[in-house]
């Protein structure tokens, strides 16, 4: 798609509304998605979770599955990023192979899953910093101190350059992923009771109440994958950087946290795994890595523990701003959304509403807590998991639609035949995303702590059923009200480009006809 005399990618809003292109290339691009997946959060925090609040010992077999079911599903993902270059990537995917009015509900549903991901991670990030305070310094201070902080240097790094965002992550994410591997290797070299086990590698493993959620538990890990098409319009070759990082990223993910959750099995033995997850909870990574190699790494691991929380906070904030940016510029959301700043380029009016939306929700979880200091009732079990298994369960859906706009996509083009593979897998993938998230609607209840019959197990779908109902009568009254705005969801700089062609069109006839 042509871009013009310079670099840089215009929209149909003008310049003040254009994200910078040539900011950023595959490496790049790589620790920035990959730092959604936050290594270290999901080792401390996710894996425990999955192990002992749903009894889940087959863990590392469910990375390996859901790897594989991703990979499929990128097989098709990847291939559509080279055809459409859109920071509302899902909505626009969706939107250019089912319709404006899909695409309008996908974006309401990929804006509410992405920012409630992002917002639960200022829980766990609140908490374990206001731990490591107390311990170490001293200081008491409630957990809400801390992540009311993180709303601000968040929302501030938000509006500078991206490149500057991906130093930042790429540094963190790298120092995560060494000391996770180091404590890999010293797991396997100094098993628990049970040895060197592959027990959590039986399929007879993944069995209980528990499994929906687990799974809904386990593809939250992988969020962050598909956000390198969010970068799209910033990469300096976009066809072809997005598609490498996509597969690169589920490759990489999958392999890392399959091992990650295989090593903390081995580490406490398969036999004692739910037992000691329940007890130590998200410190059980802390514990194993205690015994095996010393107080000193351990405090060094707690420190980027959080850290690396916070990196992921900034690479949710980031692609929720881009969002946010992509909705104003194609009338989904107020027009000023679109604005970007002057001297980065970043989309700052996003950035600043998803900071406000934090600080909203942060104050009320604060407002509502009234346990004990320490207590990680609140900020750990309600705000990050809670909030953290809804955005994942809209992820799964909008990874769903995408699959069908995929085959759509390029059946309407009439290019079934050549992109028959991808097309296949694409259905394939689909159909399993579909399967994920029937069992994770089906097992809410266990996350929750209430009963199959309970009303509140409805609560979290009910979020993105309702994300998804007001997205489609939005699409629906941009339809009857602006039509014009309605047929540019989905196509973002190539909107304008259209535009400007047309334009240039009817120059052209006029001063061959010589009309005035």
């Amino acid at each position: 798609m042509p871009t013009g005399t310079t670099s840089e990618i215009s929209t149909f809003k003008g310049r003040a509304r254009r994200l910078r292109a040539d900011r950023i290339g595959v490496a790049g691009l790589l620790l920035s998605v990959v730092a959604a997946s936050a290594p270290l959060m999901v080792t401390a925090g996710v894996m425990p979770t999955t192990y002992g609040t749903m009894g889940i010992v087959g863990q590392p077999l469910l990375y390996v599955a859901l790897g594989a079911v991703l990979t499929l599903f990128s097989v098709g993902y990847a291939e559509m990023s080279r055809h459409v270059h859109n920071a509302g990537a899902f909505y626009a995917y969706i939107a250019r192979g089912l319709g404006g009015t899909a695409g309008a509900a996908a974006s309401v549903v990929a804006l509410v899953s992405y920012s409630t991901m992002q917002v639960g991670i200022y829980g766990i990030f609140g908490h374990e910093l206001a731990t490591l305070l107390d311990d170490h310094l001293g200081v008491n201070v409630a957990w809400w101190v801390p992540a009311l902080a993180a709303v601000a240097v968040t929302g501030a790094l938000g509006w500078l350059k991206t490149d500057l965002n991906v130093k930042i992550l790429g540094v963190l994410l790298l120092v995560e992923c060494a000391m996770v591997a180091v404590f890999d290797v010293a797991a396997f070299a100094g098993p628990g009771a049970d040895g060197l086990s592959f027990h959590a590698f039986d399929p007879a493993t993944l069995s209980g109440a528990g499994l929906g959620t687990a799974l809904c538990l386990t593809i939250a890990s992988f969020v962050g994958f598909e956000q390198a098409a969010v970068y799209a319009e910033e990469t300096s070759r976009p066809q072809v950087v997005v598609a490498r990082v996509t597969f690169l990223a589920v490759g990489f993910i999958a392999l890392f946290f399959a091992v990650g959750s295989w090593a903390l099995s081995v580490a406490a033995g398969p036999s004692r795994i739910v037992e000691a997850s329940r007890d130590a909870g998200p410190g059980l990574l802390f514990v194993l890595a205690e015994d095996r190699l010393g107080a000193g790494f351990t405090d060094v691991m707690h420190l980027f523990y959080v850290t690396g929380t916070f990196a992921a906070l900034l690479s949710f904030h980031n692609v929720v701003a881009r969002y946010a940016f992509a909705m104003g510029r194609e009338g989904l959301l107020p027009a000023a959304v679109s604005r970007t700043a002057r001297t980065s380029g970043a989309p700052a009016h996003g950035s600043l509403l998803q900071s406000v939306v934090s600080l909203l929700v942060v104050t009320v979880f604060a407002v509502t807590d009234d346990r004990p200091h320490g207590d990680p009732t609140t900020p750990v079990i309600r705000l990050f998991t809670w909030t953290g298994n809804v955005g994942a369960l809209g992820v799964v859906l909008l990874m769903a639609a995408t699959s069908a706009a995929v085959i759509a996509f390029f059946v309407r083009r009439g290019a079934a035949r050549a992109q028959a593979p991808r097309l296949l897998a694409s259905a394939v993938a689909g159909l399993a995303l579909v399967v994920i998230t029937g069992y994770a609607v089906a097992d809410f209840g266990a996350l929750l702590g209430t009963g199959p019959r309970s009303a509140l197990r409805w609560l979290p779908p009910g979020v993105i059923g309702l994300a998804a109902v007001a997205g489609g009568v939005l699409g629906l009254v941009l339809k009857a009200v602006r039509p014009e705005a309605h047929a540019r969801i989905g196509l973002g700089n190539e909107a304008f480009q259209l535009e400007r062609a047309a334009e240039a069109a009817t120059e052209t006839a006029t001063s061959r006809t010589g009309a005035p």
